[in-house]
């Protein structure tokens, strides 16, 4: 199909492709086999042009039973379609110098176009910029559509079934994303009348109370007195003794607005149920740094004159860049008999609008759709100190969580 109409460089590329399939052993990669593109005003979100074309790979025999058995395309299907090398200039027009948009062009489809220009021994196109429909669901969606394939995401909004053909695959994404945006729109300008019930591997969503939680007593950094932070030792029935924080008469507590995240819920350590003790990864300001390192350092000091022969962890994370500061946000989970969820009340803000997350039951997949990486969190905390087994330190435990959300997902 030729490419219609004209137009400049500010069309979004929504585009998709079809491959084959790696033989076994990693002997063999992609090879394309469709490319289907359609440009979309940013302004009207309307169709302006589209091209699709079938491609002839060098080894038609690549073309693996399980790969005709997803999207039709057999060897006799490209027998007579052009080689990459005819189409290559035809896709560059349309790629080079848009935006690209696509469900999981991210991690494929972006790779198979640059393997493909490098086979034949071109530069390939450059994107303006690229939107990943996939992440970018699953952040602002949510898993309320079960898991974030596009096939789960058109039955869920009554779209049809997915063809696996790349012009057809187009057009469905752009219209998920369209139903998407409509839903987030209606639910941020209405809370109070949409109460979204959600499969229980995510969450259900419901308005937030005025002031969520009771943040009586969380400082900001700026309102806590470095020299009025003391750490003393008090009696604890789970071990000889407790470290406690305090702030003049009574517990640390921090608050810190606008806190980026730079790595989403962790697996590297589990509890004794076998679930993965969680905590997300956020940049501090300075103002937060200072406070902090006075806490560590008092804390290390009582450790160190309490006989512990643990090895002090530091609680701020220098990640060897200058000027480069972070820590680690711990979610507790409560066990209540052979289920468990969070202590840690989780909000999001849409607009304005406060939205509060209420988990079934624990899921930390669903976590990973919450915390992407960039996003910004206004965080309550309190500080706490832990030793296991031969390590000891702070733990900043969460107890308030609001995720900041733009009310259009495009």
């Amino acid at each position: 199909m030729e490419m219609e109409g004209g137009g400049g460089r500010e069309e979004i590329a929504f585009f998709d492709v079809e491959t084959t399939l790696p033989g076994r052993g990693g002997g063999i990669g992609y090879s394309l086999l469709e490319f289907g593109a359609i440009l979309v005003s940013p302004r009207q979100l309307v169709e302006v042009r589209s091209y699709s074309t079938l491609i002839r790979p060098a080894d038609p025999s690549a073309i693996a039973s399980t790969s005709v058995r997803c999207n039709g395309i057999n060897p006799e299907t490209v027998a007579s379609a052009p080689s990459f090398p005819e189409v290559a200039d035809q896709v560059f027009a349309i790629l080079h110098g848009r935006v690209w948009a696509g469900h999981n062009i991210a991690g494929f489809d972006c790779a198979v176009i640059r393997e493909a220009f490098a086979e034949i021994g071109r530069a390939p196109p450059e994107p303006k910029g690229i939107i990943d429909t996939l992440p970018l669901l699953a952040q602002r969606f949510g898993r309320r559509a079960g898991d974030m394939k596009l096939a789960s995401l058109a039955s869920y909004f009554g779209l049809g079934q997915q063809k696996h053909r790349s012009l057809d695959d187009v057009r469905m994404n752009i219209e998920v994303l369209k139903c998407c945006a409509t839903v987030l729109f209606l639910e941020a300008s209405l809370p109070d009348v949409f109460s979204i019930k959600t499969p229980e591997m995510f969450c259900t969503i419901i308005p937030a109370s005025e002031g969520c939680n009771s943040f009586a007593g969380f400082l900001e950094p700026d309102e806590v007195s470095v020299q009025d932070i003391s750490a003393s030792i008090v009696p604890s029935s789970h071990c000889d003794h407790k470290l406690l924080i305090q702030h003049r008469d009574g517990p640390l507590q921090l608050c810190c607005m606008g806190l980026r995240v730079q790595f989403g819920p962790s697996r590297k350590f589990m509890d004794h149920a076998g679930r993965p003790k969680l905590n997300i990864v956020v940049d501090i300001p300075e103002s937060l740094c200072k406070v902090l390192e006075a806490c560590d350092l008092l804390a290390q000091k009582s450790s160190q004159n309490s006989s512990s022969r643990s090895e002090w962890k530091p609680v701020i994370r220098k990640d060897g860049y200058p000027n480069s500061n972070s820590i680690r946000l711990h979610i507790p989970i409560v066990a209540n008999g052979d289920a468990a969820t969070y202590s840690t009340e989780i909000y999001q803000k849409l607009s304005g609008n406060m939205l509060k997350l209420v988990f079934a039951k624990y899921d930390d997949v669903a976590l990973d759709s919450l915390f992407v990486p960039g996003t910004c969190v206004d965080a309550y905390f309190c500080v706490e100190t832990y030793a296991y087994e031969q390590y000891a330190g702070i733990r900043l435990v969460a107890k308030t969580l609001i995720l900041h959300s733009k009310q259009s997902i495009i």
